[in-house]
């Protein structure tokens, strides 16, 4: 049994080029925010990337790169569901299925929580970096230990904390600063970004690895860059320092990246158009390897 037939709505809303020829990455979405904290309606995120990315210029002049003229396989979104559990085992499962096809994969959320379904499907050496203005290290949120404000906690449990990389937090309580020491979670944190470390830390960190996983929490930039988030906090980095970190693993196997937290019902339109630049450099990146 396919698991893609059984839990995709088959409904792309990027349409490629030529049909006929190589897919260059693979994109679904994961419309669930269920255990959201504060601003409902991350599910609508995918969507709303989707339709940015059909109208920005997606011709990389980092990259020298047109995407224009590439295969983008839209897989759509997951069935609908309020259930964590469901959820995760369903993304999972679609994740693994996707992995032996050695395509690089995007996923847009939806919540943060989505991450614990997805990365738990690649290989343990996979390396994770993940760019957050919380931690999410908490034991549980609003008494559920599956939350967006717990996913990260519940990986480290299952795998540790070797191959994890947190960067950019600026909010969280004492309870995940304890977890954080006792694990010892390498970050770059917010003051080395403003510093001008975050490049260099960045690179250093994820050079070590063959392959990595990628997700963006879009809370870490500021809400002047992307105020239609489910949790903005104040103080955050810039787009470009974002950016800077994201072009400073040119070389590295971007295997996967997840973007997620995208608040439709809160943007104006720029949190998508940025969420939708960072897909299509990131794909035009991994296709400058080649």
């Amino acid at each position: 049994m396919s698991f893609i037939d059984l839990y995709m709505n088959r409904n792309p809303l990027i349409t490629s080029p030529n049909e006929g020829g190589d897919t260059s990455a693979i994109v679904y979405g994961i419309p669930f925010d269920s255990t959201h904290s504060f601003r409902p309606g991350t599910r609508f995120g995918p969507d709303a990337v989707r339709l940015a990315f059909n109208n920005i210029e997606i011709f990389s002049t980092k990259f020298n790169v047109d995407l224009e003229s590439v295969n983008i396989e839209d897989l759509g979104n997951t069935k609908h569901t309020v259930v964590a559990t469901e959820v995760l085992d369903m993304i999972g499962k679609i994740t693994t299925e996707l992995i032996p096809k050695n395509k690089q994969m995007i996923i847009l959320g939806g919540e943060h929580l989505i991450t614990y379904g997805t990365y738990m499907a690649f290989p343990k050496n996979t390396g994770y970096i993940v760019f957050d203005a919380h931690y999410d290290l908490r034991d549980e949120y609003a008494d559920i230990k599956l939350s967006h404000a717990a996913y990260l906690r519940r990986i480290i449990e299952k795998r540790g904390a070797d191959n994890i990389i947190h960067v950019g937090a600026r909010s969280f309580v004492k309870e995940e600063l304890v977890f954080k020491t006792e694990h010892n979670v390498k970050t770059v944190t917010d003051r080395d970004i403003r510093d001008g470390k975050g490049p260099k830390l960045v690179k250093d960190m994820m050079s070590t690895f063959d392959n990595i996983y990628v997700s963006i929490d879009l809370d870490v930039l500021d809400p002047a860059f992307a105020p239609g988030v489910g949790n903005p906090e104040a103080m955050g980095i810039t787009s470009r320092e974002l950016f800077d970190m994201i072009y400073a693993m040119e070389g590295i196997p971007i295997r996967c990246m997840d973007i997620v937290e995208l608040c439709p019902p809160y943007d104006n339109g720029a949190t998508a158009s940025l969420a939708a630049k960072l897909m299509s450099e990131v794909i035009a990146m991994n296709l400058s390897r080649k």
